[in-house]
């Protein structure tokens, strides 16, 4: 265990001190202080017409002057406000109404993207997300004002803000597209010899790593039917798709659940769900898996959100039937919103997999930590780290030298950037990286692997 902390904490911590660097950057520029109110007539006219509910007059105003206005940061937020305003007016059309909170999210948006520490824009634009009905973006900027320290009673308004967003959610979804090139697509040992009972023998030239480019398209959806005040019916399925050239590494995934959604208290959800999943591996049918999963929410405090999951579930292979057998993980996840500007995530978990081969039988650990930090100029970066390890059952000789059971350790480096200015028809460019080591006392299970994302996802 001792060799596991080791191979966690050394590679992770140059990441840390990365984050920290990032942080003290963000900070500086990241607190919510007033900015400078613009002395333009025409800019305080518009204002006043603001504080009277005249929002359609000031819009008038304002929309000329707010491309290129010395005032820049003012003159937006008084266009978001005056937008907000005009759409929660009785009588708006519905065309008109999304148009007006449209413009509301772009003004606020385009303050952020160069100063996002200022925690009243940053509400509003939550706010704006809310009237909306894009619960998911709402709830994340909510969580991030809160994290500011807001005044008590602006606490208590987005406390109810979402818990009403956890209440009236019906349909969620996520779409994502991206092009993945890899180093290692076969996770193959760069070692070009084996010893097979002293025999020292050549591995084929051909064994070896092989690269590729790949395309990874996912995508999901659920309805939450509602039952009582306090309970829903889940149904969801998602599916998954990578493809690189040659079809050998091609995957293919597609899952289903259902099950029940008890709101336990304003804090507190727990869900049960049946699940069930096929695979394909190369375009055949590999494996089917049927089973149950809990998953639980608690939120902590106005900053930390926990989650966790129990799950089992017996697989079955179309043709390795040796590999037949049960699967069972347990996990848990913290969410810690440290400013408006920082989240940290870390998680941890164990499972247990048992074949009819015990040799394929397995219990695994992991443990993870990650940063996401948006700096000024609108660039957010993230950085993480996660430590695998996985205990085999049974001899594995010749492969283990002296005979005992196989042991791996795993660990997996990621760091991304996105700027948050770009934005596709709503699907933001981000960019991963992802440096992959594992060691293990089986010869030919040790590899090296980079790989990378340019990802186009949007969750609605």
């Amino acid at each position: 265990m001792s060799g596991l902390l080791r191979a966690l904490v050394f590679p992770v911590v140059p990441a840390w001190v990365l984050v920290v660097v990032l942080s003290a950057v963000a900070s500086h520029g990241a607190t919510d202080r007033p900015s400078h109110l613009s002395s333009d007539p025409q800019v305080n006219t518009a204002r006043a017409l603001i504080e009277g509910g005249r929002f359609e007059e000031a819009l008038l105003i304002l929309r000329p002057i707010a491309p290129g206005h010395a005032d820049r940061t003012d003159v937006l937020f008084l266009v978001g406000l005056a937008a907000l305003g005009a759409a929660e007016m009785p009588g708006v059309g519905d065309a008109r109404r999304d148009g007006l909170l449209d413009e509301a999210i772009l003004a606020f948006h385009a303050i952020l993207i160069d100063q996002p520490g200022l925690v009243r824009v940053r509400l509003e634009l939550a706010r704006a997300f809310f009237l909306k009905g894009d619960d998911e973006l709402s709830r994340r900027h909510f969580e991030r004002v809160l994290a500011g320290n807001p005044h008590p009673a602006v606490t208590a308004n987005i406390l109810r803000f979402l818990e009403a967003i956890r209440e009236r959610r019906r349909w969620t979804g996520h779409v994502g597209v991206s092009l993945a090139p890899d180093s290692n697509v076969n996770a193959a040992s760069d070692d070009r010899t084996i010893n097979i009972y002293g025999l020292e023998l050549d591995r084929d030239s051909e064994s070896g790593a092989r690269s590729g480019v790949g395309i990874l398209l996912r995508g999901g959806g659920e309805y939450q039917y509602p039952l009582a005040s306090d309970l829903r019916l889940r149904i969801g399925a998602d599916i998954s798709f990578r493809q690189y050239s040659g079809k050998e590494f091609d995957q293919t995934s597609l899952s289903t659940h259902m099950g029940p959604r008890w709101l336990i208290d304003e804090a507190s959800e727990v869900s049960l769900l049946a699940s069930a999943r096929r695979h394909w591996t190369a375009g055949r049918h590999q494996f089917s898996e049927l089973g149950v999963r809990l998953e639980a929410e608690h939120r902590f405090s106005n900053r930390v959100v926990g989650q966790g999951k129990l799950s089992w579930h017996r697989r079955r292979y179309e043709q390795d039937k040796d590999l037949d057998g049960t699967h069972t993980a347990l996990s848990f996840g913290l969410r810690w919103q440290a400013t408006a500007t920082m989240q940290a995530d870390a998680s941890m978990g164990y499972s247990k997999e048992r074949t009819q081969v015990q040799h394929r039988s397995n219990s695994r650990r992991f443990a993870g930590l990650g940063v996401s930090v948006a700096l000024p100029k609108g660039i957010t970066v993230g950085v993480g780290g996660e430590l695998i390890g996985t205990d085999y059952e049974g001899s594995r000789a010749p492969f283990v030298l002296d005979g005992s059971a196989r042991e791996d350790r795993t660990r997996v480096l990621r760091g991304s950037v996105f700027h948050r200015a770009f934005n596709l028809s709503g699907f933001t460019p981000r960019l991963v990286l992802v440096n992959e080591r594992r060691k293990s006392n089986a010869q030919l299970h040790d590899y090296r692997r980079n790989r990378a994302e340019l990802q186009f996802e949007r969750q609605f």
